[in-house]
């Protein structure tokens, strides 16, 4: 019921504002990223991901998982916060809860972001990834919730991981700043 009261509060909370602001700094990478949210798409992903964004929940949070052709995953808001222990990255959420799927037609092309969940469906809560290359395999399976506008370029020059698991050696790339934006 706290959990329902907690997404409904996001829901309710001020007008939804357009997409995100993302000022990523690592080793080899520095700029910004600016990602349209589709709120008619994914409204609940996106007044989540937006309440997230508004308490300042994502500033210094760090791409956990980067999979070359694949995806660069982030936004563990629990455990993605200290670059120099990543062993529990990408294994926690946020206190807002989980968040039932929004699946669409739209497809997991290249600049697509996605919402990371376990197996169950209905379990995205804080996570996101963005798309390096077409992976339709997740098409109809993970929530769309946006699309990178600009600074694609940047997504492009984040740190690698392993090639099967994304893991990161070393310093991962982080997500600095992260604004709501019109």
């Amino acid at each position: 019921m706290r959990k329902l009261a907690a997404l409904l509060a996001c829901i309710a909370g001020p007008a939804l504002a357009g997409g995100l602001e993302i000022e990523v700094i690592g080793e080899s990478v520095s700029g910004t990223v600016q990602i349209d949210l589709l709120e008619d798409l994914a409204p609940l992903h996106s007044a989540q991901i937006l309440a997230l964004a508004e308490q300042g929940a994502y500033d210094g949070v760090v791409f956990h998982r980067v999979i070359e052709g694949f995806m660069a995953q982030t936004g563990d808001v629990r455990f993605g916060k200290n670059p120099q222990d990543m062993s529990r990255a990408g294994m926690g959420g946020s206190d807002l809860g989980n968040i039932p799927a929004e699946f669409s037609e739209v497809p997991f092309d290249r600049g697509v972001v996605g919402m990371a969940r376990s197996q169950s469906p209905n379990s995205a809560n804080s996570q996101f990834f963005i798309m390096f290359a077409p992976g339709y395999f997740l098409n109809g399976q993970y929530t769309v919730v946006g699309r990178v506008t600009s600074g694609m370029d940047v997504v492009d020059a984040l740190k690698r991981g392993h090639p099967q698991s994304g893991a990161i050696a070393g310093q991962p790339d982080v997500m600095q700043r992260v604004i709501a934006v019109d």
